[in-house]
């Protein structure tokens, strides 16, 4: 990254982060949309199981990816403020981090699948897909946690093309594997839904070891010597790591969680409900990754200036990412309301879940709105390391609001699976007014720092 004087600039280099990191979540985002996708291809209870099995997994996942996170605003301070040699041992404690988080994961979830599962009111056929599912994606978790910290450090240093370049290979990859596993092809086993749980395992150990290997060779990562020292696990460095990533994890699995807390309340409706508010969820988490990689890219932009000191910048780019995710929310919602009939057709070929898909999609039209403020300020308070008070706001607009709010509608109105529906929205409304204020306030507490 260089530094920027004028706000053509700025513009420039933040596409040139931007671009990559949309291009790398879009890839991400569409691993999860055709192990939805391909399994409704396959039939209802597959979508349906998988849909129950992706509203467990998605929270612990982007929550605990979340923590992880927390390396990139601090590597991006360490570059900033020229303290390069520091780098390598900081990547490191976050991969001895993301191994203690795959082993208590995964022995958490041999204890408490099971009864979870049974206290859902599901088919037995749901109930067996997604259990299955979530077995086989277990065997990625170790390589998909070490990932995120490796692409982290990728990103913190500006490299975002080359996060791209690893994704846009772990793509087909997944496709492939869900094409042979979910449907028997070529002599593969006919797996339905728990195909597409094997396939996102193998497809999390692939980009793990390519990641490896390009920082382990290429420049600019070789020249800070990521990898190429051990560095034993440094209980102040993990101390330092979690401070930052504690609280965005925690901001980030409230609100993915309460998602999923709606597709399990949801359990009390049919099959084909569950169906369809999954597709179109799965569709609008699609459509979030643009305001989710606009964050991204604030997050290092902002670390980067506010690291060395140039807190105008900082406040600059804070107000380019904003704004722009405002303007690509409109045009997202104008996606969901004029085309929602041919999005649903790609989900279920069956007249009845298309129906429903299409009337769910209209609500999520207000969900972008939302993000397009909430998402990108929080990255831009990651980026001054303002982490904290976030994840309050998100705990109190989502599970203390939104959710007690949707349940109330569903269950004592007329609305039925739609109040689940408003009450996120009503959640992600006040949230974005909170973080907004909240950064408003940050940006007045270091003026006087820029004169």
């Amino acid at each position: 990254m260089n530094q920027t004087s004028t706000i053509k600039q700025k513009a420039g280099q933040f596409l040139h982060i931007l671009l990559p990191i949309l291009i790398t979540q879009i890839a991400l985002s569409a691993i999860t949309f055709f192990d939805t996708n391909m399994s409704g291809k396959f039939g209802t209870n597959d979508l349906a199981g998988v849909a129950i099995g992706t509203s467990l997994w998605i929270p612990i996942q982007t929550g605990l990816s979340g923590i992880l996170m927390g390396i990139t605003p601090i590597v991006s301070h360490l570059i900033g403020s020229r303290q390069d040699k520091d780098v390598a041992n900081q990547v490191m404690q976050g991969i001895w981090l993301s191994l203690i988080v795959s082993v208590l994961v995964l022995m958490l979830g041999g204890l408490s699948l099971t009864p979870i599962l049974n206290f859902m009111n599901l088919e037995p056929a749901v109930r067996d897909i997604a259990l299955r599912f979530l077995q086989a994606i277990s065997f990625g978790i170790i390589p998909l946690f070490g990932y995120t910290v490796v692409r982290s450090c990728i990103d913190a240093l500006g490299q975002t093309r080359v996060s791209m370049f690893i994704t846009l290979i772990a793509l087909p990859v997944n496709v492939g594997l869900n094409y042979l596993l979910i449907f028997g092809k070529f002599g593969f086993p006919r797996l339905g839904g728990v195909g597409a749980g094997v396939a996102s395992a193998i497809t999390y150990w692939v980009i793990f070891l390519i990641a490896l290997l390009l920082v382990y060779r290429t420049e600019p990562f070789r020249g800070l010597r990521i990898f190429r020292r051990f560095y034993v696990l440094s209980l102040s460095s993990i101390k330092e790591l979690l401070k930052i990533g504690v609280p965005i994890g925690f901001s980030i699995f409230f609100e993915t969680a309460v998602f999923s807390a709606v597709t399990l309340l949801m359990s009390r409706f049919d099959t084909v409900t569950i169906a369809a508010h999954q597709a179109a969820i799965n569709f609008a988490s699609t459509l979030y990754m643009i305001p989710l990689s606009i964050c991204m890219s604030l997050t290092i932009l902002v670390g980067f200036e506010s690291g060395s000191g140039r807190l105008k910048d900082a406040r600059q780019y804070s107000i380019m990412g904003i704004g722009t995710a405002a303007v690509l929310s409109l045009l997202t919602a104008l996606v969901l309301l004029f085309a929602g009939n041919h999005v649903a057709g790609l989900y279920s070929d069956e007249p009845e879940v298309i129906s429903l898909i299409q009337h769910f999609l209209i609500y999520a039209i207000f969900f972008q709105i939302s993000d397009a403020i909430a998402t990108p300020t929080q990255g831009v308070l990651r980026g001054y390391k303002d982490v904290n008070p976030a994840f309050v706001i998100c705990f109190i607009a989502y599970w203390v609001i939104g959710l007690p709010v949707g349940y109330l509608l569903a269950t004592y109105s007329s609305l039925g699976a739609y109040g689940y529906w408003i009450g996120l929205i009503t959640g992600l409304g006040i949230g974005a007014i909170l973080l907004l204020a909240r950064l408003v306030r940050v940006q007045r507490r270091f003026q006087p720092q820029k004169l």
